[in-house]
């Protein structure tokens, strides 16, 4: 057990170049997770971690302590490891781990969401968490999202990651218009409503950046426009809550027909 208690150490360096750096994280095939769920979420997958680092006072007791018990560890001051700035509230044990590789090719016959510009590290892991609950399987994000393997969206992704294909810097346009089954975005102009749609087959629902929504070419390639009715005094929803609405409507049909 080592503990580290100076921001000059080496290894304290290398935390805060992963935890900044897209860069850094591409270059090493590392990346950051936060917390015992998602590290126990990576290893059921992929088996062992790099390297498990706690906060000091994580190992007075506790689910830290516990799960960390007889495993080789870096203790980290309590200090040193809110510096990391990760999340808002660090959960005490941190993990560096190996971005997976090998993943599944893209498919054109099955179901997928496809985020265009997202650039909240939340939304973007609330969105793959969504999509792996809803039993979808792959996720393509164009250039302009969030880093999907950042510490932020793997936190909000909540071990989403691990079952999903995900691909990243994905020219959305040319994956519709190949794509096998129907594509479909949520609009306000010239959509039908969500519960009065119809559809057959595989879905892939795009979704757009908080402000801006989906680039115009993609809208106008979706072969479905859908709107999801608000009765309510409120315009839009957050890109997060309205892909949930949509993905588990569409579930729902498939488990109700």
């Amino acid at each position: 057990m080592k503990l580290i208690q100076s921001r000059d150490n080496p290894f304290f360096k290398g935390l805060k170049r992963l935890a900044e750096s897209g860069r850094e994280r591409r270059k090493t095939g590392h990346t950051l997770l936060d917390g015992v769920h998602l590290v126990e979420s990576y290893e059921a997958v992929h088996g062992p971690v790099e390297t498990l680092i706690v906060a000091e006072s994580a190992l007075a007791s506790g689910e830290i302590a516990a799960y960390v018990k007889g495993r080789d560890v870096v203790v980290l001051a309590d200090s040193l490891l809110r510096d990391l700035g990760l999340v808002d509230t660090p959960s005490g044990l941190l993990a560096v781990a190996t971005m997976p590789s090998g993943i599944a090719a893209v498919n054109l016959e099955k179901e997928a969401i496809l985020l265009d510009g997202v650039q909240d590290p939340g939304n973007v892991g609330t969105l793959l968490r969504t999509a792996a609950a809803a039993g979808i399987k792959q996720a393509l994000l164009s250039p302009g999202c969030a880093s999907a393997w950042s510490p932020k969206v793997l936190r909000a992704g909540q071990g989403a990651h691990f079952a999903l294909a995900i691909h990243e810097d994905v020219d959305l346009a040319e994956f519709m218009a190949a794509y096998c089954g129907t594509t479909a975005v949520t609009c306000l102009d010239g959509a039908t409503s969500l519960y009065e749609a119809r559809w057959h087959g595989p879905l892939a629902w795009v979704f757009g950046a908080e402000g801006q929504g989906v680039r115009p070419e993609l809208m106008a390639a979706a072969r479905l426009k859908i709107k999801i009715p608000m009765p309510g005094a409120v315009e839009s929803l957050n890109v997060a809550a309205a892909a949930a609405i949509c993905l588990f409507e569409a579930l729902r049909r498939k488990l109700v027909p």
